[in-house]
């Protein structure tokens, strides 16, 4: 949600925020603006526009029109006040001494602006920004014109959260940055220094990060970078390289980045297991998990939003089935609302691709308050799950541009099987045997999913056929549940068709009665010991008129005698179907969404990373 920009150094500013920005359009946004100081007027332009970033980029030749070394951008995702140029971001303090973006939600800016009025300000928009601006042009005035002490008061007075940068009308050259709960970066680089939201929006400008932690402050000029916590002392900060490669933030010859991410899932798979898997033994030492405390757990706790979540419940049928350990799944906004019961000898899982999830990191430190232990599956390094949770397991998806997971979510599925395999063997639940069996199974993965993509033809050609559809229904049972889950949800966020995902044996207790003829049910059917039961439950919405899309396990083949369309898949330990079953599903979202024309890597109202509850 939202995405922030900025640079002072020794080039033009302009043209770098707009290229910044369009590496953070994935994350989901609905105007756009930049502002950068000129230092041959002594001015700052601020330019701005509703809708895609392209009206910003022609109103400003690509950047080229607006000169000047230091400047912000930032793209708006609406939370308080509807999406136009007036409510667009970067904002300026009545006085014009202070110009800011802003990433988060500023909770009690009704009583901050009531306050501010009382004062003088004129509030120009319908945004809660605009508040943080004049309030830090408040204090920085109260203070004697000491910009740090003024972004300091004001970071105290706002609750919610934010990613703050600013700049100031008295100091040239100079960005400041702040933060609370919602990610933001420093770059380093020969030409200058950089602010941004997410790695990739200076990818491409340089590899060498700082990140800001919680109540922390940045002041940046073109030779240097300063850090200062909360009381204005000054702190030091690690400069961390980052490993990704600019080219996965590209689409190499691909039409959309969610096409070239299904078809980077068997590499990223490959790695992650790579990553924990060492000459036929799982390495967890490596993160810390020592085999004495994974052998003491008795409970574990899962908590995660949307597509993670899916891959939660994924988790759960796997880690109970193989290592007999109880495991329960929460929604992270549910979790962290329901005053969660936690056992002794537990672990809380946090599962985000971004690592900045905003009610996922609330449930990570509420779990800490109890003294639980945390283990943070996330994907991008450095993030704040990943600094704040005891145990890391990252998953090496590489950037993730499109909306619509994809290699993130089978990495979180590969983290969990490993997680599961590892506990299962020093549980003693699986012997020596078993261990090696499991772990082949796990490094035969991503071929099978290879193998899954080569009927990408047939499913584009099965998705042109029903690209008209009103409604659609996955159903499956056990770990195919979660997977027709994950599956309804890519459907519908990037089709915006009506989807809904049921446990088949639930489907007599009300759902079938929506079934009527030409409805398209997905029925998934990858577990050989349920596979005559989902039959069943398919044969029953057939013979009400369904369109049935079967996914099965190669040798199934009796499922043609029901379904309609059938997509085969390899076979594998039941445990691991999931990474196999959810490839099909991902191709038919994909499909449909481009057989309507839509904007398959940014849908509608939807945000990459929602670091706001």
């Amino acid at each position: 949600m939202c995405g922030i920009i900025g640079y002072t150094g020794e080039e033009q500013a302009a043209p770098i925020l707009i290229e910044g920005l369009k590496n953070l359009e994935y994350r989901g946004y609905d105007s756009a603006g930049i502002a950068v100081y000129d230092n041959q007027t002594n001015k700052t332009e601020i330019v701005k526009a509703k809708g895609r970033l392209k009206y910003l980029s022609e109103r400003t030749d690509g950047g080229n029109a607006v000169k000047g070394f230091c400047g912000i951008g930032h793209t708006r995702w609406a939370t308080h006040g509807e999406p136009s140029e007036l409510n667009a971001h970067p904002h300026v303090s009545s006085d014009d001494k202070v110009v800011l973006v802003h990433n988060g939600i500023i909770e009690n800016y009704i009583e901050l602006k009531e306050k501010l009025e009382k004062n003088g300000y004129r509030i120009y928009s319908q945004t809660d920004t605009e508040i943080a601006a004049d309030l830090i042009s408040y204090y920085y005035n109260k203070c004697g014109g000491n910009p740090l002490e003024a972004i300091a008061r004001a970071m105290l007075r706002i609750r919610g959260s934010y990613a703050f940068g600013i700049m100031f009308r008295d100091f040239p050259g100079t960005v400041f940055a702040a933060r609370k709960d919602s990610p933001l970066i420093i770059g380093k680089a020969p030409d200058g220094y950089y602010i941004a939201s997410d790695v990739p929006a200076i990818l491409d400008r340089t590899r060498e990060v700082y990140y800001i932690d919680n109540m922390e402050m940045a002041e940046l000029t073109r030779d240097s970078v300063k850090f200062y916590n909360i009381d204005r002392e000054e702190i030091q900060k690690e400069l961390v390289e980052v490993k990704w490669d600019a080219k996965e933030a590209e689409k190499g010859g691909f039409e959309h980045f969610m096409i070239k991410e299904i078809h980077e899932q068997p590499r990223a798979v490959q790695e992650t297991l790579n990553r924990y898997i060492h000459e036929g033994d799982i390495d967890l030492l490596q993160i810390g998990l020592e085999d004495d405390f994974i052998k003491n757990l008795e409970r574990i706790y899962i908590v995660a939003c949307g597509s993670a979540y899916h891959a939660g419940v994924s988790a759960k049928y796997v880690i109970e089935e193989i290592a007999k350990v109880p495991v329960e799944v929460d929604i992270a906004s549910e979790f962290r609302y329901r005053n969660p019961v936690l056992a002794q000898n537990s672990l809380v899982i946090i599962i985000s691709q971004s690592g900045e999830t905003a009610d996922s990191l609330a449930a990570l430190r509420l779990s800490a308050e109890r003294g639980i232990p945390t283990l943070g599956i996330v994907n991008v390094v450095g993030s704040s799950i990943a600094r704040e949770a005891d145990y890391v397991m990252y998953t090496l998806a590489g950037p993730e541009i499109s909306v619509a997971t994809t290699k993130a979510y089978s990495t979180q599925l590969a983290a969990a099987y490993i997680l599961a395999v590892k506990l299962s063997y020093v549980k003693g639940c699986a012997d020596s045997d078993k261990y090696n069996y499991y772990i082949d199974e796990l490094l035969t993965l991503p071929e099978k999913i290879e193998k899954v993509l080569d009927s990408k033809e047939r499913i584009q050609w099965f998705a042109s056929k029903f690209s008209n559809a009103h409604d659609a229904f996955f159903i499956g049972r056990g770990i195919d549940y979660s997977s027709a889950m994950e599956g309804s949800l890519k459907l519908k966020e990037i089709s915006y068709i009506h989807s809904e995902a049921y446990a088949a044996g639930e489907l007599k207790h009300g759902t079938i009665s929506l079934v009527e003829k030409g409805t398209l049910v997905v029925g998934l059917m990858t577990n050989k010991n349920l596979f005559a039961k989902t039959l069943s439950n398919v044969a029953e919405v057939k013979s009400r008129g369904a369109y049935i899309m079967g996914i099965t396990s190669y040798g199934n083949y009796s499922i043609e005698d029901t379904a309609d369309f059938t997509v085969y898949v390899p076979g594998t330990d039941p445990s691991f179907n999931a990474s196999l079953a959810i490839i099909p599903l991902q191709l038919m979202a994909y499909y449909v969404s481009v057989a309507k024309g839509l904007d398959v890597d940014k849908p509608r109202n939807l945000a990459k990373s929602v670091t706001v509850e």
